[in-house]
């Protein structure tokens, strides 16, 4: 008979859809796939934008549907004994949400290959802070951009899940840095590593950036044309990277007329990156900030909080109260 577990879930995807705690299945482990005890599970845009019907939902084949894409927590089972990871192991990684179940749940079952070593100067909840926003940060900075020294970086956004990853990773890689947030932030972003801070209420960037050489945009047109504007600030032969899915459908097209080099970015959970940026955290070059920490039951005004916008960093659900 199959144990079942705590989970939040939805029964519908769309404007409107809400949570409700349950009972429902445990995940049953096969293949590489490890079994993981979620004590923290992150929350990111992704997740809300999929229960309001958009991102992940189309691909949603069946309810009740549990989301959730990062994770923190200890392994259960493992595909064979002599695997990498072994049962206690403290660990994050990402679920791979729709085609599984997500990490707003006790228990999850990931990939071997979605899955690292936790950083071991951190906690559950800072942990499960970072899988999902470091990895699309080195994808867009490192992977794609191949930030390097001397380079001019503008990074939208900074203070935010993504962004206060990017802005330490290109300030790690000898990038001068440049990043758009609120007043409030400004010591925070300083903090991470930029050295010009643009405030955007009070300041155009385009006209007070300079020139650069990469825009890491985490905003797009969705609001005031940050995305378009862009274009303006990036040298001739300049690479900007959109994050935002759909955000900017007619960025190829505006830059190729300017041009300027452009691309969208789509994370890969990747366990090599992971261990990179464990080793990062550990050492000190990189840190996650947690702008707030709310019960698993309490799901729904996560999702409202960041819904509201403004977040600094991460928010996460705390699943478990330890590990034990």
């Amino acid at each position: 008979m199959t144990e079942s577990m705590r989970a939040l879930v939805v029964d519908e995807t769309g404007e409107g859809a809400a949570f409700r705690m349950a009972d429902v299945p445990r995940p049953l482990r096969v293949l590489d796939e490890v079994l993981v005890r979620v004590v923290a599970a992150g929350v990111n845009p992704i997740d809300r934008k999929t229960r309001l019907g958009r991102g992940l939902a189309p691909a949603i084949t069946g309810y009740p549907a549990v989301l959730g894409l990062d994770f923190a927590g200890v392994v259960e089972e493992v595909p064979y004994a002599a695997h990498a990871l072994q049962p206690g192991d403290r660990v994050y990684g990402m679920a791979r949400v729709p085609r599984t179940w997500g990490s707003y749940a006790e228990y999850a079952t990931v990939g071997s290959l979605s899955v690292a070593p936790m950083p071991s100067s951190t906690g559950f909840v800072e942990a499960a802070a970072i899988p999902c926003a470091a990895l699309t940060a080195w994808g867009a900075v490192v992977d794609v951009a191949r930030v390097h020294d001397g380079q001019r970086v503008l990074i939208h956004a900074g203070a935010g899940g993504v962004g206060h990853f990017a802005v330490q990773l290109a300030a790690y890689f000898g990038a001068h840095v440049t990043a758009t947030g609120s007043p409030r932030n400004a010591e925070f972003l300083a903090s991470l590593g930029a050295r010009h801070v643009i405030d955007y209420t009070a300041e155009r960037f385009e006209e007070v950036a300079g020139e650069q050489d990469v825009v890491i945009d985490l905003i797009g047109n969705v609001a005031d044309d940050t995305g378009t504007r862009s274009l303006e600030v990036l040298r001739p032969g300049g690479l900007v990277v959109n994050v935002p899915t759909k955000s900017w459908p007619t960025m190829a097209e505006e830059a190729a007329a300017r041009g300027i080099r452009s691309t969208g970015f789509t994370l890969a959970p990747d366990a090599r990156t992971l261990a990179i940026v464990s080793r990062l955290v550990d050492d000190g070059a990189l840190r996650v900030h947690v702008d707030e920490v709310f019960d698993l039951a309490d799901g729904e005004a996560a999702h409202e909080r960041l819904g509201q916008g403004h977040v600094r960093g991460k928010i996460v659900l705390r699943v478990a109260d330890d590990a034990g």
